[in-house]
């Protein structure tokens, strides 16, 4: 089904929510979350898909693989708070939601937005992604070049206060920066108003399109074993 927006009741829904967080509220307002975020998430993951492989970008979803639980995995939390406040859904090469490189949606009280990049890759893809960058400044340089482009730039909340092991004697302060990150992410946000309209899937396929060179650049960086 074509994406038509996201219910009026999405954003107060899990503001309500927050305040909640008992199963009995959850059940008495599940019909808003089915119809008014989860149905529509999934109707916007799939006609994104549907655009990006007629465009022949390398991203796909579906609205059964690619949706986040509304449930928290609470087993080793501090926080038994039973439901998350917000809802997410990937794209990736294959689908897979544990796949490095991927497109994100997220939508809460707190802030909607779509991302992409490497959000706390494994240790052994982190550390592809960081070797790439010292063995290829250039193209590293290129490729933040292009994200600016797009009016994109890498969120670097995500570094490092010190060089990681085996990467303290880097003498280019740019590069030395650069490692430092442990994710590789550019994100933009969605206003509000615009949850409601079908033109959100233009919005986040324009995104996507502005963030392709950090994902182009880090899919090539994961594959190279050198």
């Amino acid at each position: 089904m074509a994406f038509s927006g996201f219910g009026p009741q999405a954003v107060p829904f899990f503001k309500a929510l927050a305040f909640h967080q008992t199963k009995d509220w959850f059940e008495a307002n599940r019909a808003i979350y089915e119809d008014e975020i989860k149905r529509p998430l999934g109707d916007l993951v799939e006609e994104l898909a549907a655009r990006f492989a007629k465009a022949k970008t390398p991203l796909k979803g579906d609205r059964k693989a690619s949706l986040f639980r509304i449930n928290r995995d609470v087993r080793f939390a501090k926080d038994k708070s039973p439901y998350k406040t917000n809802a997410g859904a990937v794209l990736s090469r294959t689908g897979a939601k544990n796949d490095p490189g991927m497109l994100y949606v997220h939508v809460s009280a707190e802030g909607c937005f779509a991302a992409a990049g490497f959000w706390q890759p494994e240790p052994e893809v982190l550390a592809r992604l960081r070797a790439a960058i010292v063995r290829s400044p250039k193209a590293w340089q290129t490729m933040v070049a292009k994200l600016a482009d797009g009016r994109l730039a890498l969120e670097d909340e995500y570094a490092l206060k010190r060089a990681p092991r085996g990467f303290e004697t880097i003498d280019d302060a740019a590069v030395a920066a650069a490692v430092r990150n442990t994710s590789f992410i550019g994100s933009r946000d969605i206003a509000d108003a615009r949850l409601a309209s079908p033109k959100l899937v233009d919005d986040v396929v324009a995104f996507a399109r502005d963030a392709m060179p950090l994902l182009k650049w880090g899919w090539s960086a994961v594959v190279d074993a050198r």
